[in-house]
């Protein structure tokens, strides 16, 4: 097996593999098929059977010319036709089992490909796919996915089948007439030259299209979202759209014109050879033949066994183009599996202690990685990465949340609070410090143990195109029918389920479009209370709501916070009068600290923002302060 596949690596030299291909990729290609290297060696041999046969029937089929010429019995010529045909039969089943076996690799190895990529992406971090345009990583789960199957069915195949019909047809050919044979070869280095050249234009071409084919499902995955396509009919460019596609459409649609076009000249030039080539056979043959120093038999075949010879030069030079477009989309899957993740799950994993689970800053330091660490040019689609990056945005973050306490984070828009919070479920890893659970470093607990333990509502909380039930469910999918509706009655969206023809079954949408904001909004707080987390993190959760519903969804968090540690980050700071403690960020410094009501009597930082939101001047002993304190709802 590793002979067969060094066929299709010998053909190639390192001058023929195009910009970007990195040396080894044939060994590692082979060594991601070995699930199916028994599968392959099957479709191998069965390849070479038919290769066999396939030589067999122009010898044959010399024998019955000459059976006739010579005046033989008839049942000689029957026998002999007999054969071909048994040898016809026999190839005809065999394509048939080679064509099963070969989708089964195919198809396996797709699945295993994209197996891999998927379950890779799922590892990088939060930071990979602010970065990323989700069209240019689909385009890899898909079209080169497909691209590098092709390499293991028709492209291995064929390179295997061909190099033995051509070794066999060859070896015939010199046994029957080598001056016949040596004038056929005469035309081979037009088959050879060519080849080498249109390998590497061929690869240039499948470069261009994957990278344009990926710019057009970027595009089309944005724009064809329910918020990207609300923001183009709202500011009514869908003419200017339509062209940006045409544009790149039109551009993929001359790419394939190129290609097939230079295919097609390749393909034809080597097909006037061969025909060239049989024309001299005839005459040289024919010449021989009425000379007496070739039986007529052996000239027919000599013809015969120069299709088999010239077809397969054919096929392998064409086969060198599919080779170097399966090792561009082999080397574009291998892109997105050697981009390391930044976070990952340490060796001996721990779990968070049982009980209630204090959380820790301490001397927290934190830059946003650079582009560099954690995505492809190619997946931004641009030539190079943003080399900036890596500038610090936390600076010596430190604080503490007992057990069962709440926090609340406060300050100016970009002063570090949602940083802060997405460093205690590792969306991020710390540069300097730690973050700690129950005294446990965050970065030495278990993915599962940290999932379990930290539950956490984002100002626009996703749901999938899906159900009620699957987006409530996704936490814990074991949930009971009555935890559903426990969770959906506490976060005050269970008559609203009730009312829905579907009810949990009723399918919200992409993003959960067909929700309202406040509706969404409270279907993900209904997760949570679902996934009963001990750490709860509130980023904005209430920001979407209106009245009513805030004041609704305020008492089903205070019910699901109770007796859990909380850190919550709040724009509107009358949310968060009840808090323990509350932390006034700005520039990714920890600036004040204190109660709500000591905080408005040092008249520093957060009594700015209080004014700034109240249009008055904070006094905790004021009694009109007092009464809006009381009546503003608890977090």
């Amino acid at each position: 097996m590793d002979g067969s596949w060094g066929l299709m690596r010998s053909a190639m030299r390192a001058s023929d593999v195009p910009a970007g291909v990195r040396p080894g990729t044939f060994r590692r290609v082979w060594g991601f098929a070995g699930p199916h290297r028994a599968k392959l060696v099957v479709f191998l041999l069965l390849t070479v059977v038919s290769a066999v046969l396939a030589v067999s029937t122009p010898v044959l089929a010399g024998r019955v010319v000459d059976a006739i010429v010579g005046g033989r019995d008839v049942s000689v010529v029957v026998w002999l036709a007999v054969a071909i045909a048994g040898i016809a039969i026999v190839d005809a089943a065999l394509g048939l089992v080679e064509r099963w076996q070969s989708s089964r690799i195919g198809e396996g190895l797709i699945h295993d490909l994209r197996r891999a990529v998927y379950e890779h992406v799922q590892r990088m971090p939060v930071a990979f796919f602010t970065r990323t345009r989700t069209g240019a990583l689909v385009s890899r789960l898909n079209n080169d996915v497909i691209g590098a199957q092709r390499a293991f069915t028709s492209t291995l195949s064929g390179v295997v089948t061909n190099v033995i019909q051509l070794g066999l047809s060859l070896g015939v050919m010199f046994t029957l007439s080598w001056q016949v044979t040596a004038l056929a070869l005469l035309l081979l280095p037009v088959f050879v030259l060519p080849a080498r050249k249109m390998g590497t234009r061929m690869a240039e071409l499948q470069r261009e299209a994957a990278t344009l084919n990926a710019g057009m499902t970027t595009q089309m995955t944005e724009r064809f979202s329910a918020p990207g396509a609300t923001l183009v009919k709202l500011f009514g460019r869908p003419e200017a759209e339509v062209e940006e596609f045409a544009e790149r459409a039109a551009r993929v649609r001359d790419i394939g014109v190129r290609t097939a076009m230079a295919t097609r000249w390749f393909l034809t030039g080597l097909t006037l050879v061969s025909a060239l080539a049989t024309a001299l056979v005839y005459g040289l043959g024919g010449y021989l033949a009425l000379t007496g120093d070739l039986a007529a038999g052996t000239v027919v075949s000599l013809a015969l066994l120069l299709t088999r010879l010239y077809s397969p030069l054919t096929a392998l030079a064409n086969a060198r183009v599919d080779v170097m477009t399966a090792l561009v989309s082999f080397e574009r899957v291998f892109e997105v599996l050697d981009l390391k993740p930044m976070i990952a799950e340490p060796d001996e994993p721990r779990r968070v202690p049982d009980g209630p689970v204090s959380v820790e800053f301490e001397d927290v330091r934190f830059a946003y990685p650079a582009a560099d660490k954690v995505s492809l040019a190619s997946l931004e689609s641009v030539a190079t990465l943003d080399a900036r990056g890596g500038e610090e945005v936390l600076h010596g973050i430190s604080f503490r949340v007992e057990p069962g306490q709440l926090v609340a984070l406060v300050g100016s828009s970009g002063a570090g609070k949602s940083t802060i919070a997405s460093l205690v479920p590792r969306l991020y890893d710390v540069d300097a410090g730690a973050v700690r659970l129950s005294d446990v470093d965050v970065r030495d607990l278990s993915f599962e143990s940290l999932r379990g333990a930290v539950g956490v509502v984002t100002q626009d909380g996703h749901l999938f195109h899906d159900t009620i039930r699957a987006n409530l469910a996704y936490p814990r999918p074991e949930a009971t029918e009555d935890e559903l509706w426990d969770a959906l009655r506490r976060a005050r969206l269970d008559h609203l389920v009730e009312s829905l023809p579907d009810g949990l079954d009723t399918v919200v949408g992409e993003r959960g479009y067909r929700l309202s904001g406040g509706e969404r909004q409270r279907l993900t707080i209904a997760r949570l209370l679902l996934a009963r987390p001990r750490v709860v993190i509130l980023d904005e959760a209430t920001a979407h709501l209106d009245s009513e519903s805030e004041a609704a969804v305020q008492v089903a968090l205070t019910e699901a916070l109770r007796g859990r540690t909380a850190i919550v980050i709040a724009h509107r700071l009358s949310t968060i009068r009840a808090a323990d403690q509350i932390l006034v960020v700005e520039d990714g410094h920890v600036v004040e600290r204190g109660t709500h009501a000591g905080l408005l009597a040092a008249r520093g930082r957060y009594a700015d923002l209080y004014r700034t939101q109240f249009d008055e001047t904070p006094d905790p002993e004021d009694s009109d302060a007092a009464a809006d304190l009381e009546t503003s709802g608890a977090v």
